[in-house]
This record gives C-alpha cells, structure tokens and sequence, in this order.
C-alpha cells in the first residue's frame, strides 16, 4: 500500500439528477468534480449564471475545485469554417460562464470522423484543427487550462497543435486500453503536459470493448498497467463513470494499491 500521490475526482453525473445535487452529495468525497457540460443546445442546457454562482460557494464550503468538461455536439475541427467559428463561440461563451469557480481545466475533444484517414487526410484534420484553435485561443487567458482529450484516434495526431498553443492533454487511459495504444507512449510524448487523467474500466471482453465502468471489471493486466503510471502521478485522476455502482467498485479496486482512498 501507498500514498496515493494524486488528486482525485469523478464525476458530476453519479446520481441520476442535475449537477447541482450531485457535488453536494460526493463532493467531500474528492478532491475534484468533473462538471459534464456535453450539450450546448438548446441554451438552457448549459448552467445558468445562478447554478454557477452556486457551484463556486459549494468550492468553498467542500474544499474543491472543478474541471469542465466542454460540450461534444459541436466541432472545432469541422472542415466547414462555420462551424468551426460555431464550435469556437460556443465554446467561449461556456468556458465564460465558469469564470467565477475554481477550475483547474477545461476538457476538449477534438472530433474526427472515423476510419482514420489518409495522411493527406490527417493533414487536412489537423490544419481544420488549427484554425479552429486560432478562433479560441487567443480569448482565452491561460491556454494550458485547456486540455485535449485523447479519444479514438493515435494521440501522436494533435501534438503539434498541443505544442504550437501551449496546450494540455487529458490522458484518457480508457481510451488507451479500448482502443488499443500505448500509455507509455502517450506520457513519453507529453510528459508535464498532462495534467488530467480520465479513468474508468474497460471490458474488452465484449466486441466493441464496453467502456465507463468499474475499475473492479478491468482485466487485470490492464488494471496493472494503469497504476504503474499512477504511482508516479501528481495531477488530477477522475474517475470518469456515471453511477454509483462503478464508483464504488473503482473507489475499491484503486483502496487495494493507495491508502487515503474515500469510501462511499
């Protein structure tokens, strides 16, 4: 057993309710609450100014900070510039709201059709891409706090977007073992740069593998390999699962390795 050298989080979707009810009932749990913003339409999705207001005196009051993940239903790195200027208004206009709480990271995906492309494909992606970051970037205060999330695809793909704004990553280590790359890899490439990790267990059992769930339901080598990297970890682990069942059993399998490990 050791010290867990990590923050801990999870998210602010364990209870079937809105965000709100969700960090009073596990906030003094953790460290950090993933605030799910995955829809920004219609408009009244999106935390009101009010709940915002609320969610930074409940910081306080439960000694917590908060990372956002920013919305999935638009495209920053669309082919089409409209809707790469959409994404980028959207976008501000969510990481805005949240100026008045404690976040340590805003989380962005950014999307890619599937199957992967050609490297002349690849190419194309990554200059959408990057015009898609000049839209957003420059309105932004810190651009580190903005963190991209690795998902399907090689995260070799956005290093030099990641390089070139003096971005974040968001190492999703679900993702890795879902589809099947190289978490050394992905923290030789980024190093200090990865400043949040998205966990969550894996059953590659199933076809496609099923993701999301307890760490309890990993394989055991891949459940080997993930805290390998934990023990040497000093950023923000959240554990990335939607209800209660899942938290509890990778709340368990993660108190068999790091003592200081909160029991629900």
């Amino acid at each position: 057993m050791m010290q867990r050298p990590f923050k801990l989080g999870t998210t602010s979707f364990i209870y079937p309710d809105h965000i709100i009810p969700n960090v009073k009932k596990i906030g003094h749990f953790f460290d950090e609450i993933e605030l799910l913003v995955f829809e920004s339409k219609p408009d009244a999705v999106i935390p009101c100014r009010n709940d915002v207001k609320e969610l930074a005196e409940l910081s306080r009051n439960l000694d917590l900070t908060y990372n956002v993940h920013l919305p999935t239903d638009i495209n920053l790195s669309a082919p089409d510039p409209r809707l790469r200027r959409d994404a980028a208004d959207t976008l501000k206009r969510v990481i805005e709201r949240f100026s008045i709480t404690p976040v340590t990271m805003f989380t962005l995906h950014l999307e890619m059709d599937r199957p992967l492309p050609s490297n002349a494909g690849i190419r194309a992606w990554q200059e959408n891409a990057r015009q898609g970051l000049k839209l957003l970037i420059p309105t932004l205060e810190d651009p580190s706090k903005l963190s991209v999330e690795t998902l399907w695809y090689t995260p070799d793909i956005f290093k030099n977007l990641v390089n070139e704004f003096g971005l974040s990553v968001c190492a999703d280590l679900g993702h890795h073992i879902k589809y099947g790359y190289d978490i050394s890899r992905t923290f030789e490439l980024f190093g200090p740069k990865i400043n949040l990790i998205h966990l969550h267990g894996v059953d590659t059992r199933l076809d496609p593998p099923r993701a999301h769930i307890g760490l309890d339901k990993m394989p055991p080598n891949a459940f080997k390999e993930i805290i390998d990297h934990l023990k040497h970890y000093t950023g923000t682990v959240c554990l990335e699962v939607f209800k209660l069942s899942d938290l509890k059993g990778s709340l368990s399998a993660l108190a068999k390795i790091f003592n200081g490990m909160p029991c629900l």
